[in-house]
């Protein structure tokens, strides 16, 4: 639709005159008869009461001019956004995941400050639920976490993917002591806090290898630790085994002091996501599109048992 015809409309209607109007918009009364009639023929619609001595509109033209007024004003506010200064610049209240800060966050931060110097940012670190009610209270603009929102006003994309694995230190299970499963449901299970999808799926899979080998789900145990560095000096000290991704302990197994366990099944993957207001302002976008660059370009250099952009 022609936003020029409605402006047509909404000026005629105030002005009462298609000549005050021709005037008003700098044309000919012929060119805003010609608009209004195209107008008309485009909203099937009669809107100006050419039999009435008066200037009228129809009763169409009275319950259309409304939302003809608010097309008007959101086109004006589209071109004043789009011709006023772009830079990026503001405070942009950013929260992540430690899965983050452990991995691709340095990367992130180094290219937010090459690309917009403006752009001021504050830090927070805290689980995905916590991210979550806070960026839907206003208090955070930008949010990385694990999962998604089914939120109607948080738009999501997914950034990467992180393969999971069962590791402990080195000699803490032996194939001479019995099944691998067995000797894993002995010691604590490290993984991410109660409540995420990683703990929660990690339920199901001790919960089946439990009922496998008959040992009582009572004499599990799960540990959960919102914090990476945390569940690895655990594994270095040979507390328990950890459903991780590889990522955090690839040093440790390269070196020998940690090993991989093929045990299976293998805990799914953890994908990790990036959510924002559906009306963020320009310069969320910009560190959104930041994020995901900056992202890429980390999965790009990193093994692909680590980490895959998405």
């Amino acid at each position: 639709m022609n936003t020029r015809f409605l402006e047509t409309f909404v000026t005629l209607a105030k002005l009462h005159s298609f000549r005050a109007t021709a005037a008003a918009l700098h044309a000919t009364p012929a060119a805003i008869s010609q608009r209004i009639k195209a107008l008309e023929d485009e909203l099937q619609t009669v809107l100006v009461d050419r039999e009435s001595r008066e200037f009228r509109l129809t009763p169409n033209g009275e319950y259309l001019l409304g939302y003809a007024r608010s097309v008007v004003e959101a086109a004006r506010r589209l071109h004043a956004a789009a011709s006023g200064d772009s830079k990026i610049r503001g405070r942009l209240r950013l929260g992540v995941i430690e899965t983050v800060v452990h991995s691709w966050l340095p990367h992130y931060m180094r290219r937010l400050a090459a690309d917009y110097p403006q752009l001021e940012v504050e830090l927070t670190a805290d689980v995905s639920v916590v991210l979550q009610r806070r960026l839907i209270a206003d208090e955070l603009d930008l949010i990385i976490r694990v999962e998604g929102s089914d939120e109607s006003n948080v738009v999501c994309n997914a950034l990467a993917n992180y393969p999971v694995h069962w590791v402990a230190r080195a000699g803490l299970l032996s194939h001479t002591r019995g099944p691998l499963a067995l000797q894993v449901l002995q010691h604590p299970i490290l993984t991410f806090g109660r409540g995420t999808a990683p703990h929660r799926a990690l339920e199901d899979i001790v919960a089946k290898l439990a009922g496998v080998h008959g040992v009582p789900l009572s004499e599990t145990r799960i540990t959960g630790s919102p914090s990476i560095a945390v569940i690895v000096q655990l594994v270095r000290d040979g507390f328990g085994v950890a459903a991780i991704p590889r990522l955090f302990v690839d040093r440790l197994i390269e070196s020998g002091e940690v090993v991989e366990l093929p045990l299976q099944p293998a805990p799914p993957s953890i994908v990790v996501s990036m959510s924002r207001r559906a009306d963020a302002p320009l310069f969320v976008h910009g560190a959104a599109n930041s994020a995901r660059a900056a992202c890429a370009e980390y999965c790009h250099n990193s093994d692909k048992r680590l980490v895959e952009a998405l």
